[in-house]
């Protein structure tokens, strides 16, 4: 196989860890493995380099064929110095690693290090969603709210690697829910998989609703019963799309961008979200310009590893 340029890429999540070859900008092939995140990253290095070795091997790419490994990790990251400055309870261990050190141990390779919201809004920006654009946002809805933007052409980074990463952490309610960062009434906090169990369950409704029968209170399960009527769910997950639509005109307000990016394992129900949120944005943010544009991310499913790979050969 003609792998010249090919990068190995991985997207640390929460749940998965994804692993893939990038060349191109194509998925040549991929795989994926269970985190065990709580239990930090170090333990599982062994796990990932060998089934890195075993993609390298079913596809007959040798060490000389690659160029990089490129690293997705939700954290704060220092992309010069190629190391993880804050983790918030997944991979704990992650800022005492030396993973260029790995990476040079395991394939001979460089790394490059990014924050996972980031190298999926490169991954749209040159492949998908976002590709020709030069000033966008992407919001990622699921286990927590992450965020990243690119303006004038330009990933956003900051001078201490935080800037456009931390929209999930916008205050949005100064009587609201403690977050798991330690602020209060975040995004995250009023709206995201991680906090709406407890929502749910506390609520002086909960005991009449339908949400009492699911076996596992995701927003799958939310807007499921919305959609079926149930007065709990509907008013909860209008109280969420809410929340986001707060978010998303606070990044438009920071950023300003021409298009919002939606992605996230929320986007099952992206039929009902993206026109919600583009009614609330279209009513609310101050654009006098014009009109930013809300899209559902296109090939989110890998575009962490897609983006984690184009930063190995253009660091931006």
């Amino acid at each position: 196989m003609n792998a010249e340029h090919c990068a190995i890429t991985m997207d640390l999540g929460g749940t998965t860890i994804k692993l893939g070859l990038v060349q191109a900008g194509r998925l040549l092939a991929s795989s994926q493995l269970a985190a065990h995140s709580a239990q930090g990253l170090a333990g599982r290095l062994p796990y990932i380099r060998k089934a890195v070795d075993d993609l390298l091997a079913e596809q007959t790419i040798s060490r000389q064929q690659l160029t990089g490994v490129g690293v997705a990790i939700p954290g704060i990251v220092d992309s010069v110095q190629k190391k993880v400055l804050s983790i918030d309870k997944k991979y704990a261990d992650a800022p005492e690693l030396d993973l260029p050190a790995w990476a040079r141990e395991a394939w001979g390779l460089p790394i490059i290090l990014e924050n996972d919201a980031r190298a999926a809004l490169v991954g749209e920006w040159q492949y998908g969603a976002a590709r020709g654009l030069d000033d966008v946002v992407l919001m990622t809805l699921g286990t927590g709210v992450g965020t990243s933007a690119i303006i004038e052409g330009r990933l956003l980074r900051g001078r201490h690697y935080q800037a456009g990463c931390l929209g999930g952490h916008f205050t949005i309610n100064v009587q609201g829910a403690a977050c798991n960062c330690g602020n209060i009434g975040c995004v995250e906090a009023e709206s995201s998989s991680w906090s709406l169990g407890e929502k749910v369950r506390t609520h002086a409704e909960y005991h009449r609703s339908q949400l009492r029968t699911e076996p596992q209170i995701d927003f799958a399960a939310l807007f499921r019963c919305a959609e079926a009527g149930d007065g709990l769910a509907r008013q909860l997950r209008d109280q969420c799309l809410d929340v986001w639509a707060a978010g998303a005109i606070n990044l438009i307000h920071a950023y300003d961008p021409e298009v919002l990016l939606l992605g996230g394992g929320i986007m099952g129900s992206g039929a009902y979200i993206v026109p919600y949120l583009q009614a609330k944005i279209d009513a609310f943010a101050w654009t006098p310009w014009g009109r930013v544009e809300v899209r559902p991310a296109s090939s989110f499913a890998s575009a962490a590893l897609l983006g984690a790979a184009y930063l190995v050969t253009h660091p931006n």
